[in-house]
């Protein structure tokens, strides 16, 4: 019975961390980890090895850090300013609230517009770093989606 408390556990902290990989404010991957190193752990590494769960500890330290840093790449790739950048990241917060599940993708890309338009620069160059901030934040949340799954993969297969 307790086992079977736990497989749901590790479930639902899995599910919800999927559902954070494209929300603002949830732990996407470290969620998934975590539900994926309780069910290993209980389990006594028989069906997820210790040796899987350490790489993919590794993998979400990483990914977490890709969170920050994706949005932030393109913009600079697209010779976004430090107000394009912020705006972006805030974009990417507050956009959920404003246009729902969409604002997911378009908060980051009208964040970025805003912030280059009050940094002074053109249209185009706004646009342009619009576009970089988007594609950063779009590459990383796809590689979080795959990882995630993957790792939802992993229990699945245990099981």
């Amino acid at each position: 019975m307790g086992e079977i408390i736990i497989l749901i556990l590790s479930i639902v902290l899995m599910v919800v961390g999927l559902a954070g990989v494209v929300l603002p404010f949830v732990p996407g991957i470290p969620l998934v980890w975590l539900g994926l190193f309780i069910f290993a752990a209980v389990t006594g590494f028989k069906t997820i090895s210790l040796l899987v769960v350490i790489i993919f500890l590794i993998l979400t330290i990483a990914l977490t850090a890709l969170d920050f840093l994706a949005p932030l790449w393109g913009a600079k790739k697209y010779q976004a300013s430090k107000w394009g950048i912020l705006g972006s990241f805030l974009g990417a917060i507050v956009g959920i609230f404003i246009f729902g599940i969409g604002g997911i993708i378009l908060g980051p890309f009208l964040g970025a517009f805003a912030g280059e338009l009050i940094a002074g620069r053109g249209r185009q160059q706004a646009f342009k770093s619009a576009v970089g901030a988007f594609l950063g934040f779009i590459l990383g949340t796809l590689v979080r989606l795959i990882i995630a799954l993957v790792m939802f993969g992993f229990l699945i297969a245990a099981l």
